[in-house]
């Protein structure tokens, strides 16, 4: 495994283009492109302020900026590197903004969102939606790029607008039987949208592509419900995950809940493979330190090696107790992600903050556990086969597959800590973003491509 040098990176701004090509990257006011093999410069543009958001069309060839604090965004051409394109939006400020599906169309959320602006790169025509609604997920594409499904505020009552992306015509109009909708998204084969409520009531709406409401879900009352929802890839299964620690699984013809998944804090099955991180203790060599010590190693010293060890049951998970006094708490299953194959669900439990749960869904469940040293940040799963990488806010990464997994340190000077990551859509690359910097961790030794990743020496 090689890893490249360190380059800067602000606001863990770093994104792969679709096509896998580039990589894009932000240091506050400067978008630099980079190859996504050689990582030479490629581009750099100079926008008028920091960035706060970037996004790549979907063909590769643009690349928006988003200015939230001047309620700008600037579009960067790639194969045009003179041309570029500003955005204003002027008094009505600006809060989220997107590409369409076709590369071509920019939506702008103005504050207190009040409107939705879609401007045209081709014809600089611009057309207005009212009412989008203030949610965690009120906006949702089809996965061909057809459609787009908004979720809308207006008498007090929930709406969802359905638009043809190709004119912006509404095609479908409807209310929703929610209290306060909190987020919708549609079935990857588009033929099925899922809306929820907000956690004050559990319910699951899913409607078909001309409005219908094909069922309705409810686990339980007078408790807080949903926390996070994920379709399978295949569009046969919904996941929805509970402020009760629980995930449940609805399929995808009857809409009924064909199993559930807990996550209890004790873990008592012989079956089911625990892998448990430990510090690997390194021998000292008293008889070759010098005293004093050297000036390189008083200073900071980086974190200790790990490695997973495999868990006698029973095994009791790490807990953390949530402050009953405050907002948002953190309970519940906040994270859920299947496997590109469908055939694993990774899942992560507020209150279990240290591990990762992996389900077989063709079996229907639990496959192994993942207990972590710090709690889970963020988990990712390899575009093309089942292979799970795992953050926790250190210098490693952490790599799970149905043959084992490795706790891998993130080798340079100083403590690189690792707060985000994102795949390349080949799976033979890795991007781990820190705070001010970012690294690219290359998992397979090709020709041509090793000298960018060797840099840093190897670590397996």
């Amino acid at each position: 495994m090689n890893f490249s040098e360190v380059f800067k990176l602000s606001s863990l701004l770093c994104k792969f283009s679709p096509d896998g090509k580039y990589l894009a990257s932000c240091v506050q006011y400067r978008l630099v492109v980079r190859d996504a093999n050689t990582l030479q410069i490629v581009q750099l543009y100079t926008c008028l302020d920091q960035i706060q958001h970037i996004e790549w069309s979907a063909d590769s060839l643009f690349i928006l900026c988003a200015l939230y604090k001047r309620g700008l965004v600037q579009v960067w051409s790639l194969e045009q590197p003179e041309w570029h394109c500003k955005i204003d939006e002027g008094s009505a400020g600006l809060v989220a903004s997107c590409w369409s599906p076709d590369g071509r169309h920019i939506l702008n959320t103005t504050e207190f969102h009040l409107r939705i602006t879609v401007w045209s790169l081709c014809t600089k025509s611009v057309s207005y939606i009212k009412y989008p609604k203030a949610c965690q997920q009120g906006l949702a594409f089809t996965r061909d790029g057809r459609y787009l499904a908004l979720a809308e505020r207006r008498d007090c009552r929930d709406y969802v607008s359905i638009f043809v992306c190709s004119d912006w015509q509404l095609l479908r109009h409807f209310d929703t039987d929610t209290q306060d909708l909190a987020g919708i998204e549609w079935a990857p084969n588009g033929c099925v949208l899922a809306a929820w409520d907000s956690c004050l009531e559990y319910k699951v709406l899913l409607y078909s592509l001309d409005g219908r409401l094909l069922s309705t879900y409810c686990a339980y009352e007078w408790s807080l419900g949903i926390k996070s929802v994920a379709w399978s890839p295949s569009s046969q299964f919904l996941a929805v995950g509970s402020y009760d620690g629980k995930v449940r699984i609805l399929n995808h013809v009857t809409w009924k809940m064909i199993t559930e998944f807990g996550h209890p804090a004790t873990i008592n099955n012989p079956k089911i493979v625990v892998y448990k991180e430990a510090e690997k203790s390194p021998p000292l060599g008293l008889g070759r330190l010098a005293f004093p010590p050297p000036r390189a190693v008083t200073g900071p010293l980086s974190s200790p090696e790990s490695k997973y060890e495999i868990a006698e049951v029973p095994v009791s998970l790490q807990t953390l107790k949530p402050a009953a006094d405050r907002a948002n708490p953190r309970i519940g299953v906040g994270a859920l992600a299947f496997s590109p194959d469908n055939y694993f669900l990774a899942t992560r439990n507020d209150n279990l903050p240290n591990a990762v749960w992996v389900w077989d869904v063709q079996k229907l469940r639990l496959f192994a556990v993942l207990e972590q040293l710090s709690a889970v940040r963020a988990f990712q799963w390899d575009p093309r086969q089942p292979r799970l990488a795992i953050c926790t806010g250190g210098s490693k990464v952490y790599l799970w597959s149905p043959a084992g997994c490795v706790s891998v340190q993130v080798p340079g000077e100083g403590d690189f800590q690792v707060l985000s990551l994102c795949w390349h859509l080949s799976g033979d690359s890795l991007a781990l973003l820190g705070k001010d910097h970012f690294c690219l961790c290359f998992l397979e030794t090709e020709e041509g491509v090793s000298t960018a990743f060797g840099q840093r020496g190897d670590h397996t």
